[in-house]
This record gives C-alpha cells, sequence and structure tokens, in this order.
C-alpha cells in the first residue's frame, strides 16, 4: 500500500495550472517538523517535501495562507524528472 498522512506547513505555492486533461493542478512545498522514537531514543525530524495537488483538492489549497498548518494525505511516486521523490495530495485537513 502507497499511502502518505503528513502533518506540515505549506511553505510554498506555485499559480494554478491545467494539465493537458484540464484538470487544476497545483505545486507545493509542505514542511514537517516533528520528534519521533527510533530504538528508544528521541529523534528530531525536520523535511520539505515537494508536491503537487490535482483536481478538487486544489480548492482548498488554493484557499488556504502560506505558512498553514494541516493534514495532508496521498501516495508518493517518482518526481517527473526522475529525480527524487513527488508526494501528490489527494486530501487535506485544516486545523479548527
Amino acid at each position: 500500500m502507497n499511502r502518505l498522512v503528513l502533518s506540515a506547513l505549506m511553505v510554498e505555492r506555485g499559480a494554478l495550472r491545467y494539465t493537458p486533461a484540464g484538470l487544476p493542478a497545483l505545486d507545493l512545498s509542505l514542511k514537517h517538523e516533528s520528534e519521533v522514537s527510533e530504538d528508544r531514543q528521541l529523534r528530531k525530524v525536520s523535511m520539505e517535501i515537494r508536491a503537487v495537488a490535482l483536481g478538487d483538492v486544489t480548492r482548498a489549497l488554493g484557499a488556504m495562507a502560506l505558512g498553514s498548518a494541516g493534514q495532508f494525505g496521498g501516495f508518493l511516486t517518482n518526481a517527473r524528472n526522475g529525480r527524487g521523490l513527488l508526494f501528490h495530495i489527494t486530501s487535506v485537513a485544516t486545523p479548527g
């Protein structure tokens, strides 16, 4: 199963664009920071991940202010250029 749920801040958002099939698309960068336990040791985790959203979820993401926190759900795939991973966002929930 390829499913990722990530609590993060939206730190970058590109302009709304459309795919050749006519779907709305947004390119994003998300930043995550937390502490996790690994082999009974606390470890600080800090990362940024590139993401893309297609379709209806772009409305909710377009309405979020930069720096907003959310819980982003989706899946991982190879980036189009073959360098690294890309998080495809399929759902978002904001606190409150």
